[in-house]
């Protein structure tokens, strides 16, 4: 069955990029000046930790709109392909992160008490955000699955587990963990570059991800 044709054309490439792009250097404007601030430590490890956001959050830019234009990640490495890639990178972040919180272990001088309650704080909203979408929303849909197949446009609002509360307990909630990751290990350069990452995720929010809802969940031309 042909699928009825939308109101207006899918997003360009370039569609909110003048956002994303002008946050970022923004962002990365702030990071490197605090960096600075903190002594510059573990430069490799803090710059990895950087990069992964930033390949993460482009990967998925770059796919969702050339999808969207001529289905071209379908045609090549299929929505498997695009999967893999976005959770080997998702996976990055917190793999790098980890890294440089371990080589800055200490750095940010809380106590152990500060340390068990803050990580628990976090650590509790962070984990059941991250299961409630894997089990009331999906790991594929959480990732874009929309973009994709239209099955996954027709699905029902979520409003079970975190997502009683707000409808971006992804964006909201899910990244505490990063937060939690950099309390755990007392590190100040680990905390910058969590910080760094929960913002960037608003960025790719406004930018991306909801000029691409908006065509995707657009009332169909019949």
């Amino acid at each position: 069955m042909k699928e009825p044709s939308r109101p207006s054309p899918a997003p360009e490439l370039r569609t909110g990029q003048m956002l994303h792009f002008g946050s970022l250097f923004a962002l990365l404007v702030v990071v490197t000046f605090v960096w600075g601030l903190l002594g510059k430590p573990s430069c490799i490890a803090f710059w990895t930790a950087v990069a992964f956001p930033i390949l993460h959050q482009v990967w998925v830019w770059l796919a969702w709109r050339i999808e969207l234009k001529n289905s071209a990640i379908s045609n090549t490495i299929g929505f498997k392909g695009y999967l893999i890639t976005f959770f080997v990178l998702f996976s990055g972040r917190f793999l790098s992160l980890a890294w440089l919180a371990f080589q800055d272990l200490g750095s940010l001088g809380l106590n152990n008490s500060a340390i068990a309650l803050l990580t628990l704080c976090l650590l509790l909203p962070g984990l059941y955000a991250m299961y409630s979408v894997q089990r009331y929303f999906g790991m594929a849909r959480a990732a874009g699955g929309d973009h994709f197949d239209t099955r996954y446009r027709n699905a029902p609002l979520v409003k079970d587990g975190i997502f009683r509360f707000t409808e971006n307990g992804m964006y909201l909630y899910a990244f505490l963990l990063f937060w939690a990751i950099a309390i755990g290990f007392n590190s100040s350069a680990a905390l910058l570059v969590a910080a760094f990452s929960h913002a960037y995720i608003w960025v790719h929010f406004y930018a991306t991800e909801k000029p691409d809802m908006e065509y995707l969940y657009a009332p169909p031309n019949i």
